[in-house]
């Protein structure tokens, strides 16, 4: 089952992430080439007030061509850990920090052609502490209860991966 890399050429070296081109051995000895892109990683966060409201952001995603809806997320800096990650990104987008955080496992985003793998986390116990936000991030902040996030997913309004699975994620941990 396993693919045997035998020759990696990058074709783009970028902030966020790099594209190679692999020359790999298939498990039937032919060969093939594989575009990946090659991504550090990420978290994502469902954040839940002491009124058990999620904190949502709606952005503009230019790949996506619309405004989402989205649980609050960011990129890995270099060597740093998932869970600083969780709660420094939750303090730039939503101007609170977690008492509590919890993982709820990850997901790997597109593994048919990305590395990219989201660490989830819930979190809790929230307290005011602004934290600048990124230069390049325009957001608004909704607060809806869980169980109306859950229906905004069956309703087709909230779309993106990390999000569907985080907040079914929470659900599922908190009996929902």
């Amino acid at each position: 089952m396993q693919e045997i890399s035998l020759h990696t050429e990058e074709i783009y070296h970028g902030k966020i992430v790099h594209l190679t081109v692999q020359d790999v051995r298939l498990p039937n000895g032919k060969t093939a080439k594989r575009e990946i892109v090659n991504h550090v990683g990420a978290v994502a966060i469902v954040a839940l007030d002491d009124a058990q409201n999620v904190l949502l952001v709606r952005q503009f995603r230019l790949a996506a061509q619309q405004v989402l809806t989205e649980i609050p997320a960011g990129t890995l800096n270099p060597d740093e850990e998932p869970m600083a990650c969780a709660e420094r990104e939750l303090q730039e987008e939503t101007g609170y920090k977690p008492g509590k955080l919890e993982p709820l496992g990850g997901v790997f985003v597109a593994p048919g052609y990305t590395t990219e793998f989201i660490h989830l986390f819930l979190a809790t116990e929230l307290r005011e502490s602004v934290l600048t936000k990124d230069d390049d991030e325009f957001l608004e902040l909704d607060r809806v209860s869980l169980r109306d996030a859950i229906a905004l997913i069956e309703q087709g309004k909230i779309i993106d991966g990390k999000s569907v699975t985080g907040l079914l994620r929470a659900a599922r941990r908190l009996g929902l």
